[in-house]
């Protein structure tokens, strides 16, 4: 049974904070929910196995913390692909559960006996790599059973004389029983709380049987077959409001105008190409898609977009405008940058404006702004903190804020987004007892009200008329994350040469409405911003090599679709990497 801490009448995160103002400050959580596509160009195999480990120990830890707190109230916004990739992991698990049918993901398929345990010293090497992709002094040390299984082998694989042969000397139990501790690793607090099956296999310890994989494995379905029902349930109940994002996760003001680069980066280099041709046709596609990908898990449709990272221009506003969209949102960086362009001196220097949602001329849809600092608090700094001394801390900087506003506070609201999985890991307990205790502080607080975008529309908050929009993303209100340099230049330069080829393959006709259907949605998965995310010397050599590999494969399998020869420049690799990034490089800190 999932359970949290029962708040006191005055939770003790909220003690000692000074009040001044009967108004309370209204306050926008938003988890952004998103894995790029994992699976192999060429065969469809998924190569990586972040959207099962974040299902198990993410998404579905965060939907029961709201379960376990219903006057907490936040936005989730669910990018397409995952959902579609979710979806697609709980029909293999069913169909290996039901009729032992092979899944599309080795790791899965090791666990389940449906292959071997590799035989050779490489394979076992990489293996045991794999099984420590996770941050090791918050989930791997406090297993002693699984640090003890990497004990044995770490000496074997980095010890010169031996090179790594001692591997060979291990048996395949030994790497069964890694594979299974990696994945109770993995394994969410709420469902080791909720499914006794898990406290089980932890108490079995070694020599992992058959039945105990299948057991993990039928712990593995059943708590990702329940994800998408708990969040469309808490919807429907008003608790939260869910939103998504353009089908392929695009950056669709890069797609629309390359141009739109040179508010924030005036000066960097641009790729090859002037433009990626068609992009206003191919942002259509990307938010029709996924308005339908989100009917289809949730019913109905959404009355807010989270543009992929946050990315905006005054053109791609205008088409959220085009669907009726009530609101969107970006960060900190952006705003400034929309104040410096639009003369909006006083705004800036005294930050009221970036707690009020922005109107365009002639636009009705809002753009709400993210308070950086409060948000990198939660994404980098508080995983360092005591629970309870953070959710104080938090609290104490939004009542700030609420007593700075003072007689206008009711006009305004803070807006705090960030990933919705990525920063847990890095909490002690996968932030459990973080989340209980701010959850608990800011839904009780006298000052505080936690709200969702369109229900903070509804109930005051009023827009400030904003003459220019920079535009700009979430990360550093730029889009440097993705253009502007050698190898992500060089990403653009080959998806707008494959965007080529494929409308001039669909402009002769050679395409039946299949097969165009197939090449467009495999366009949609190289238009992608993930891919050039990655791209960069600053991140690991590792985690480039595993995106870009993917993305030239997917690169290629649209040129096989298209009946056309694959280019020989997709046989080299755009970026090798080399640096180390903060929290592994899947977010960025303003």
């Amino acid at each position: 049974m999932w359970h949290a801490s029962e708040p006191d009448s005055v939770p003790d995160s909220v003690k000692g904070i000074a009040v001044m103002h009967a108004e309370k400050l209204k306050l926008v959580l938003c988890w952004h929910m998103h894995q790029p596509h994992y699976r192999d160009g060429q065969d469809g195999q998924y190569r990586l196995p972040w959207v099962y480990l974040h299902a198990i120990k993410d998404y579905t830890d965060m939907v029961a913390h709201l379960e376990a707190m219903p006057e907490a109230r936040v936005v989730v916004n669910f990018a397409p692909l995952l959902l579609e990739q979710l979806t697609d992991y709980v029909r293999q698990l069913r169909q290996w559960l039901d009729h032992g049918q092979p899944m599309q993901d080795n790791m899965l398929n090791m666990l389940a006996g449906v292959v071997p345990v590799p035989a050779g010293v490489g394979q076992r090497a990489k293996l045991l790599q794999d099984c420590q992709r996770a941050h090791p002094p918050t989930m791997i040390l406090p297993h002693a059973e699984f640090q003890g299984l990497l004990d044995v082998c770490q000496p074997m694989l980095h010890h010169a004389a031996m090179a790594g042969q001692g591997l060979m000397f291990l048996n395949e139990q030994f790497f069964l029983d890694l594979l299974v501790w990696y994945h109770l690793a993995w394994m969410g607090v709420s469902v080791h709380q909720r499914d006794a099956r898990v406290g089980k296999l932890m108490d079995r310890a070694r020599g992992f049987a058959a039945s105990d994989r299948r057991m993990l494995l039928e712990v593995i379905h059943d708590a990702m077959q329940d994800i998408i029902p708990r969040y469309r349930a808490l919807h429907e109940q008003g608790q939260i409001e869910l939103s998504t994002t353009p089908y392929g996760h695009p950056i669709v003001p890069l797609l629309l105008d390359f141009d739109s680069m040179a508010d924030a980066q005036p000066e960097a280099p641009r790729p090859e190409h002037t433009g990626y041709p068609g992009g206003l046709e191919r942002a259509r596609w990307h938010m029709d898609k996924g308005l339908q990908v989100f009917a289809e898990h949730f019913g109905g449709r959404p009355r807010g977009i989270w543009l992929s990272e946050g990315a905006v221009s005054t053109d791609a506003v205008a088409l959220l405008e085009e669907y009726g969209i009530q609101w969107t949102a970006s960060g900190q960086g952006v705003w400034y940058k929309s104040c410096q362009l639009s003369g909006l001196n006083e705004s800036m220097t005294c930050n009221r404006a970036l707690y009020r949602p922005a109107q365009l001329d002639k636009i009705s849809c809002k753009v709400f702004f993210r308070d950086d600092g409060l948000s990198d608090l939660i994404g980098f700094q508080y995983k360092d903190w005591h629970a309870d001394d953070a959710a104080r801390d938090f609290c104490q900087n939004l009542v700030n804020i609420a007593n700075y506003l003072g007689d206008t506070v009711q006009d305004h609201v803070v807006t705090v987004i960030l990933d919705g999985e990525n920063a847990w890991e890095y909490y002690p307990n996968n932030a459990h007892y973080f989340l209980t205790a701010l959850y608990r502080a800011l839904s009780r607080h006298p000052r505080i009200e936690m709200t969702t975008f369109s229900d903070a529309l509804q109930r005051g908050a009023k827009p400030l008329t904003l003459p220019r929009l920079s535009a700009g993303s979430w990360v550093y209100g730029s889009f440097s994350t993705w253009i502007g340099e050698r190898d992500k230049n060089l990403g653009w330069d080959l998806l707008v040469e494959a965007k080529q080829a494929f409308d001039r393959v669909r402009q002769a006709g050679r395409l039946a409405a299949e097969q165009e259907a197939a090449a467009k949605e495999q366009l949609a998965i190289c238009e992608g911003s993930d891919w050039f995310w990655w791209f960069g010397d600053y991140n690991s050599a590792e985690t480039v090599s595993d995106f870009e590999q993917l993305y030239r494969q997917h690169l290629a399998r649209l040129y096989h679709l298209l009946g056309e020869p694959v280019p020989e420049r997709l046989g080299q690799p755009v970026s090798y990497g080399s640096g180390h990034m903060e929290n592994s490089g899947t977010m960025r800190r303003n």
